[in-house]
């Protein structure tokens, strides 16, 4: 008996055909360039809008743990368990509390994104940044070294969330706390003179500071 060839296929359904692989192709494509840009640093985003320490801390964490600097999340002012709180200068430590006390009245809080720093975390934190910035000269804009680190001699801290950093602008020379860089609203120093004055003018950045060409 003899078979019966197979229909042939009529364009309809090789068109059809066609616009399935079509689809498949481009929604590939498409899933590749989202998931590429997501991955891509860009200049507005983590290092250049938030304190370096509290978005690369994550991985650091693990490595160095909290003995060196890092911070968990969660962390306030007013504790003396992490190192990072506990070993800044005593008296950086004082103002930022009584700052912290009088901004708990006006419903603000203090969290540390980071503080004292070990030499070693400092390090790793400026080795990371070199490599997301791609030069020691930009990645110096964000990351000093751990021999010219306010960070490491326990002088500075980075203070999290929007609210509070607002709030110290306006109020934290009454306290003797300023803002020392313009492109780091977080990062605040002791400045005692401010109280009966004003803070010093900012630095547009760390480099422009010249305790960071020691």
């Amino acid at each position: 008996m003899t078979q019966a060839p197979p229909p042939a296929r009529t364009p309809a359904r090789r068109f059809h055909r066609l616009l399935v692989v079509g689809l498949v192709v481009a929604m590939a494509a498409i899933t590749a360039i989202l998931g590429y840009r997501l991955l891509k640093p860009s200049a507005s985003s983590p290092l250049s809008t938030a304190s370096p320490s509290n978005v690369l801390r994550g991985e650091d964490r693990g490595a160095l743990g909290e003995a060196g600097g890092a911070v968990p999340d969660g962390v306030k002012v007013f504790d003396n368990t992490v190192p990072a709180v506990a070993n800044l200068d005593p008296g950086l430590l004082k103002a930022l509390r009584q700052a912290a006390t009088a901004a708990a009245d006006d419903g603000v809080e203090f969290y540390v994104n980071s503080g004292w720093r070990s030499p070693e975390y400092q390090n790793q934190l400026l080795r990371k940044a070199i490599a997301t910035y791609g030069s020691e000269d930009e990645a110096a804009r964000w990351v000093a070294t751990p021999a010219t680190s306010p960070h490491v001699s326990g002088d500075a801290v980075d203070i999290g969330r929007s609210d509070a950093t607002r709030w110290l602008s306006e109020h934290g020379a009454a306290y003797g706390l300023c803002q020392i860089y313009k492109n780091e609203p977080w990062h605040y120093e002791r400045h005692p003179a401010a109280i009966d004055g004003a803070c010093p003018r900012m630095y547009a950045d760390p480099t422009e500071d010249p305790r960071m060409q020691q």
